[in-house]
């Protein structure tokens, strides 16, 4: 049987599809559309899966979305895919309305978090309205965590009967092997950022925008770091809202105390090297990168929001506050800084759930036998 998968950027795949599109591809003819030019390809996928390249672009483009339309109308019509099956919100629009009128007979979208949910007004009805339309063009839908299959049930946008959630959640899992203590790893990244080896790192890893409640971390740092001399903040991961003037001006009177790194092609270097992952996020799908920072042995602070509470274990893997809550914030942060015996009691929880829940392999399984399931 044909299945194809619809991404808008290549590195959705690369990122997050690798060991599922491996797992599908043992079973069924896998193809790959993303948004390459011509002749490209995605090596991760040689002899996997077959590479079809049409433009989508992420943003809005009317002219450019009726054209990515079209294309993909027609070669879902001479292809004869089996199942078509979409990531992403823009992906997930023209590729369930493409294969809506090519016939397909099983159409699949997997929520990963909604825009919507911080914005206000039309906008917030505009994003909303088209998480709608997808779910009604699909046949079936996931979600990659049952808080968010909750949300989009209260929401109205799912139904009980077409959604699901693949084994515990996340789209992917994570790589047990690639994340993991390292102390060898630990004491160079610390060195390379002048961190003494026996001090605190609270981390922050991920895109740095308003919605990953970034601003509120450098905030709630700054009210403690003159009470704990020996804890830093390290921020790693893109500007991607130009946040870095406010966090310089949030931190001026701890800046010796915070460290910033770009964007990091290892996460797993930094995450061995800290010892507290915080995400004080106002919207998730699913929290992965906790996942990921619980596979090296880390705990976390987290907002207590959809998608982030089936990433962390309140209590057990670690620490949950309200979102936009410096106080409570703070106070998980001193939490985590005065007990030390129990910030290695979560961390070691953490690693033994990823291990047991959300590795890549038990979550590319779960792909292969939901696809089993509905073709047989």
């Amino acid at each position: 049987m044909k299945v194809c998968l619809v991404v808008s950027s290549p590195m959705t795949v690369t990122a997050f599809l690798q060991q599922p599109i491996r797992k599908l591809a043992t079973a069924f003819e896998v193809s790959v559309v993303a948004n390459l030019t011509l002749g490209a390809s995605i090596p991760a996928l040689d002899g996997v899966a077959t590479v079809l390249p049409v433009s989508i672009e992420r943003q809005i483009s009317p002219w450019r979305d009726l054209l990515a339309l079209w294309c993909l109308t027609q070669m879902f019509r001479q292809q004869q895919f089996d199942v078509v099956h979409s990531v992403t919100p823009k992906a997930g629009l023209i590729a369930m309305l493409a294969a809506r009128l090519a016939g397909t007979p099983v159409r699949i979208h997997i929520y990963t978090g909604q825009v919507w949910v911080t914005q206000r007004g039309a906008f917030r009805w505009l994003l909303k309205s088209m998480d709608k339309l997808i779910a009604r063009l699909a046949t079936k839908v996931l979600a990659d965590s049952a808080s968010q299959r909750q949300f989009l049930l209260d929401e109205g946008v799912v139904t009980a009967e077409q959604s699901s959630v693949l084994a515990c959640g996340s789209i992917s899992g994570v790589d047990i092997a690639r994340f993991r203590p390292d102390a060898a790893v630990r004491a160079r990244i610390r060195q390379e950022l002048g961190i003494p080896q026996d001090d605190l790192v609270f981390l922050f890893l991920g895109r740095l925008n308003r919605d990953k409640g970034v601003l509120d971390l450098a905030r709630a740092f700054a009210g403690i770091a003159e009470d704990y001399p020996d804890a830093h903040l390290l921020l790693v991961g893109p500007d991607e809202g130009n946040l870095l003037p406010a966090l310089a001006e949030l931190t001026a009177g701890c800046a010796a105390q915070v460290h910033q790194v770009g964007y990091a092609a290892r996460p797993e270097d930094y995450m061995a090297a800290a010892d507290v992952f915080c995400l004080p996020s106002y919207r998730e799908g699913f929290g992965t990168v906790v996942i990921e920072a619980a596979a090296a042995g880390i705990p976390a602070i987290a907002t207590r929001i959809y998608g982030v509470v089936d990433a962390v274990e309140e209590g057990r893997t670690g620490l949950l506050c309200p979102p936009r809550d410096i106080a409570a914030l703070q106070a998980c942060l001193c939490e985590m800084a005065d007990d030390p015996a129990r910030r290695l009691q979560l961390g070691a929880q953490a690693r033994l759930r990823a291990q047991a829940d959300f590795s890549s392999e038990t979550v590319a399984t779960a792909w292969l036998d939901y696809y089993r399931r509905l073709l047989t």
